[in-house]
C-alpha cells in the first residue's frame, strides 16, 4: 500500500518539475513487461524491524566510508553512493536507482544485492538494464500496478528512506545525505543541470520532513541536520546500532 498522502504529494512534483504523468506510467509499463519476479519477501527480510543504514551520494559519503565498513548491518545505496561503496569494496544489500548513476558499479552490486529500479518519464532509454540483474524490484511514483509498487520518494536517496519506512526498520541511519548547495562527486554520472540537481534535492528534503510525522521508525542522520532526524556523530553510532 503506497503511504498516505502521496497522491497529493506526486501532483505537487508533477506542477513544479513540469513533469508529465502519462510518461511516468508509461515507463512504468514498460518496467513491469521486463521483470520477472515481483516478491517483497526478501526485501521485508533485510528491513523489518531492524537497523538500517541508508547511503546517499552527497559530499560527506567519503567521509563515512570507514564506519560503513565497520559495522555489517542492512545497506541500502542511493543510485550513485553504489559507485563509492564498490569501490571500497562494501556491497550494500539494497540499490535504489533510477537507473542515472555508474552502470558497471550498478552492474557489479547487482550481482549480489537487490536492486530497486525506478521507473519514469525520462529514464525508458535506460530500462532495459534491469533485464541484467539477478534481482530486481520496480517501483513508480504514480499508481502501482502489476509488478511495480510505490512506496513513496522522489530522488533516490528519499525513495530509498521510504522503501525502508515501508518495510517497518525499526532505526534508519542517514549517510552521505546532506540535501546543501554542494553536489557530491557521486551524486550522478553527469550533472546536466545543476539549479534542477539542486531542486530536486530541496524536494527530497522536505519529503523526509514529512515522513518524519508519520513514520514508526527512529530516524537519525550522520549528515546535513534534516527535521524529524537526530543528528549523530560517527562516533556515537556505536550507541545507536547496539
Amino acid at each position: 500500500m503506497t503511504i498516505s498522502g502521496w497522491e497529493q504529494k506526486y501532483a505537487k512534483i508533477l506542477r513544479e518539475f513540469g513533469y508529465d504523468k502519462k510518461m511516468d506510467i508509461e515507463s512504468a509499463k514498460k518496467l513491469n513487461a521486463i521483470l520477472k519476479k515481483s516478491s517483497t519477501k526478501k526485501l521485508k527480510a533485510l528491513i523489518n524491524k531492524k537497523t538500517v543504514f541508508v547511503i546517499g551520494a552527497g559530499p560527506s559519503l567519503l567521509s563515512s566510508i570507514p564506519y560503513l565498513k565497520k559495522y555489517h548491518i542492512t545497506k541500502i545505496a542511493a543510485d550513485g553512493a553504489t559507485q563509492a561503496l564498490v569501490e571500497n569494496r562494501i556491497v550494500p544489500e539494497i540499490v535504489v536507482t533510477d537507473l542515472d548513476g555508474d552502470k558497471d558499479s550498478l552492474r557489479k552490486a547487482a550481482r549480489k544485492c537487490i536492486v530497486v529500479a525506478h521507473a519514469h518519464g525520462d529514464n525508458q532509454d535506460k530500462l532495459y538494464l534491469v533485464s541484467k540483474f539477478r534481482n530486481c524490484f520496480g517501483t513508480t511514483e504514480s499508481k502501482q500496478f502489476g509488478r511495480i509498487r510505490n512506496f513513496g520518494g522522489f530522488t533516490d536517496g528519499d525513495r530509498s528512506v521510504f522503501l525502508a519506512n515501508h518495510f517497518g526498520a525499526k532505526k534508519i541511519i542517514l549517510f552521505g545525505m546532506d540535501f546543501g548547495p554542494k553536489i557530491g562527486k557521486y551524486s550522478k554520472a553527469k550533472v546536466v543541470d545543476r539549479k534542477t540537481k539542486l531542486k530536486k534535492l530541496k524536494r527530497g528534503k522536505k519529503l523526509l520532513e514529512w515522513l518524519s510525522t508519520k513514520t514508526k521508525s527512529e530516524l537519525y542522520t550522520t549528515s546535513k541536520p534534516i527535521k524529524g532526524f537526530k543528528k549523530i556523530q560517527y562516533k556515537n553510532l556505536i550507541k545507536i546500532v547496539s
